[in-house]
């Protein structure tokens, strides 16, 4: 008989038991049919890319069948007939494998760092120092936002709003020409 793998998602909206519930009735189409179950996984609920029929989360099932094709085409009949199915994809296998899946993985790893640290972490990657300091530089702070002293940095630019006003004022009535 030939191989195949399901994915099935079906609407956040349902509870768990009812997911197994949904996923019991698709196992016995296959083993009415003459086929089996080999793996069943519950991925558990995952948020989607994009919204499918007006969902945002979604329930995630997986088996992997070893059953005859016409037993896998009522399976699937049946998962398009389902309202609490959003989407399922079955594909050909040449082998099974009795490893959990990486998605199975994924999810164990993870439960068992949050069990062990006995408390939840988020996953947020540590910034790394930057190799050299930055440059010292003296910044005042003021009420209208933070002033950095010209001295420290080395150029002969105004320091405040006051002298920049002055400036462009000066250059535009023409009494810093250059030319004179």
């Amino acid at each position: 008989m030939p191989y195949y793998e399901n994915v099935f998602i079906a609407r956040q909206e349902i509870s768990t038991q009812q997911v197994d519930a949904i996923a019991d009735v698709f196992s016995e189409i296959i083993k009415d049919g003459g086929g089996k179950i080999t793996k069943r996984e519950n991925w558990g609920l995952k948020t989607l890319a994009y919204k499918i029929k007006k969902s945002r989360k979604a329930h995630y099932i997986l088996f992997n069948i070893d059953a005859p094709a016409d037993v896998v085409h009522e399976m699937e009949r049946q998962m398009g007939l389902n309202e609490d199915v959003l989407r399922h994809l079955t594909i050909r296998l040449d082998e099974l494998s009795d490893e959990p899946s990486v998605q199975a993985q994924v999810k164990t790893n993870r439960s068992h760092e949050d069990r062990d640290s006995g408390e939840f972490k988020a996953r947020v990657p540590e910034k790394q120092a930057p190799d050299e300091p930055a440059e010292d530089l003296s910044i005042e702070k003021s009420d209208s936002g933070p002033i950095i002293d010209p001295e420290s940095i080395g150029t002969d630019q105004p320091s405040s709003d006051a002298d920049i006003l002055n400036n462009t004022t000066e250059q535009e009535s023409g009494k810093n020409d250059p030319t004179e």
